[in-house]
């Protein structure tokens, strides 16, 4: 979904940072071999991930839904030199996949990988985070703000991926539509939360920043 029209956007993408050729390669691999290949941050929003982590230069990270590494990949280039990024994905057929190109990059030994709930998780890291990117089953946004949020610390940022979900959060709620629903309790609970302050980007299918306040 395109919120500028298509020619300004690919104007938009030409103009902005190169795609990493470690990147181009997971991409293209991720199309080739693995279902559902629109999950991928993609180059234009993994270069916006990067710059977010590198001005924040976070010690330590944390990510909510994996996939094949790519927002990994990207986030990790803002790391501290001892920090650390902590992933967590529900897949485990992926897990080799994405250590495949976390080896490959300058960030392999400070990526750990988490397989399983990230609501049980979660609340077993002992560390705080600096950065927080929640890119996962969208059912579950708002039970992975709450959990999350103790975990971030104040002035910290959490990235929230898809809240404009294809336009669907403007239009009638099918009863069936589970993920819909809960983005639109999700939005509201963003916008109304005092912890944090939120504004929505409207890039590509569209990105929250909540800064925690307190």
């Amino acid at each position: 979904m395109h919120f500028i029209p298509e020619e300004l956007d690919d104007y938009v993408v030409k103009h902005s940072e190169n795609e990493p050729e470690l990147l181009q390669q997971l991409s293209r691999e991720t199309y080739q071999k693995i279902l559902q290949p629109r999950m991928l941050s993609g180059h234009y929003q993994g270069r916006v991930l990067s710059m977010i982590s590198k001005l924040m230069n976070p010690k330590n990270i944390l990510e909510i839904g994996t996939y094949t590494g790519y927002s990994a990949l990207c986030l990790a280039e803002g790391l501290q030199d001892s920090g650390a990024l902590h992933t967590i994905d529900i897949n485990e057929e992926l897990t080799d996949f994405q250590r495949k190109y976390f080896n490959k990059s300058n960030y392999g030994n400070q990526i750990f990988q988490h397989t399983g709930n990230a609501l049980e998780i979660i609340p077993n890291l002992d560390t705080t985070f600096d950065l927080i990117f929640i890119d996962a089953d969208k059912e579950n946004y708002p039970n992975y703000f709450n959990i999350a949020i103790d975990k971030l610390n104040p002035g910290g940022i959490i990235l929230s991926d898809n809240v404009l979900w294809s336009g669907k959060i403007l239009v009638e709620l099918e009863p069936d539509d589970t993920a819909t629903k809960a983005l639109l309790e999700y939005n509201i609970l963003l916008k109304n939360d005092d912890r944090v302050e939120t504004v929505v980007l409207p890039i590509r299918d569209g990105l929250t920043i909540s800064r925690k306040v307190k």
